[in-house]
């Protein structure tokens, strides 16, 4: 069986696990962070006594040559995977930027690689998936506004779109992070995911006030007198994560509560890649996270294709008459740079030349 990545294909065992969607949602949906902060408040308190744990996956391939040079194998067969800030540049215009973002407040994350802020500081417009994510209340209002998307309004339950045996693995994991299933049955399973995908302490610092990258840029941006612009709104993200088909999101609750603390190394290993403009390694390496602990899977070309090439296009239609004013700074989810169909692709077949910039 094979899965897309971007245009490209790639060999899928049946131990390719799901978590991918939770763990690569995490780069490309700038709301969900918000999502945690609206639906599982965490106290300030609380935020200040837990530290990040987590290992980084990469170390456990040293020990292993062949698998190690596997993983490498697929990483530099991606397009445009080393590089997380991008010089973008049209004839007659003042060069812009594009740089790959994680949704996260850890601050390595916030700490912006070379050359990133003399080419912040020197935009004119500034760039964001979501100029939503400034205002939490806001985003809780759309959720409000729309309890179909998060909710079951019928009489389903999560228990009942389960047979007996996928409902004890579900408790199961549930009951493993301190979280009842009678507390959360009418939950849909991508708003519960989101909720135990990341780590303690990186929900914590969310709820204690602290800004994720994207945000951070999105105030900083109004601060200084810059425009602002977002590429999409909560709704069209929203939707992006109701469109998965129902039984991909079940199968990747279960299997990402069943990796426990794994989950915690799959978040220390993206963003030591990021950190090192690594991008093209992520889901090669996530793919070797999973293979020894989990069984056959549901399809993760639904959530590839609808959550990031789907939205990439969008990104890359609506950056380009700002683009194509000069000297704006673009900032989006880095899952959504690499690939024949990710945005520097688009960018570059719209004329504009995208080339590395550290």
């Amino acid at each position: 069986m094979t899965i897309a990545l971007g245009s490209r294909r790639i060999a899928r065992s049946a131990t390719f696990s799901n978590l991918l969607l939770w763990a690569a949602a995490s780069l490309p949906l700038t709301l969900l962070v918000l999502l945690f902060v609206a639906l599982f408040t965490l106290s300030p308190a609380r935020a200040e006594t837990l530290t990040c744990a987590g290992r980084n996956i990469l170390t456990e391939l040293a020990a292993k040559p062949d698998k190690k040079k596997q993983v490498e194998a697929e990483a530099a067969a991606i397009p445009n995977g080393r590089g997380i800030l991008w010089k973008i540049e049209k004839q007659g215009v003042s060069p812009s930027y594009l740089m790959g973002t994680m949704h996260l407040t850890d601050p390595r994350v916030l700490d912006m690689p070379k050359g990133a802020k003399p080419a912040f500081d020197a935009a004119k417009t500034v760039i964001v998936e979501s100029t939503e994510v400034l205002d939490e209340k806001k985003a809780a209002a759309v959720l409000l506004s729309h309890p179909d998307l998060t909710m079951f309004t019928d009489q389903t339950t999560i228990s009942s779109l389960l047979p007996k045996d996928e409902t004890d693995r579900l408790e199961a994991g549930l009951k493993s992070r301190g979280i009842a299933l009678s507390a959360v049955q009418k939950m849909k399973p991508w708003i519960i995911a989101s909720f135990v995908s990341l780590p303690a302490c990186e929900m914590a610092r969310k709820a204690g006030g602290g800004s994720f990258l994207d945000k951070k840029l999105a105030e900083d941006a109004l601060a200084s007198g810059k425009s602002l612009e977002g590429l999409e709104t909560a709704m069209e993200q929203l939707n992006a994560m109701a469109d998965i088909p129902m039984k991909v999101h079940l199968q990747s609750l279960i299997e990402t509560l069943e990796l426990g603390s794994r989950m915690d190394d799959i978040t220390a290993t993206m963003i030591d890649l990021y950190v090192e403009g690594n991008i093209g390694m992520i889901v090669p390496t996530l793919k070797y996270a999973a293979e020894d602990k989990l069984g056959e899977t549901s399809d993760y070309a639904d959530f590839e294709q609808r959550v990031i090439i789907d939205r990439n296009h969008v990104m890359a239609d609506r950056a380009t008459p700002i683009l194509s004013r000069g000297q704006a700074f673009m900032a989006v989810g880095a899952l959504h740079l690499p690939g024949k169909e990710g945005v520097i692709e688009l960018l570059r077949a719209k004329g504009f030349t995208v080339t590395a910039a550290n």
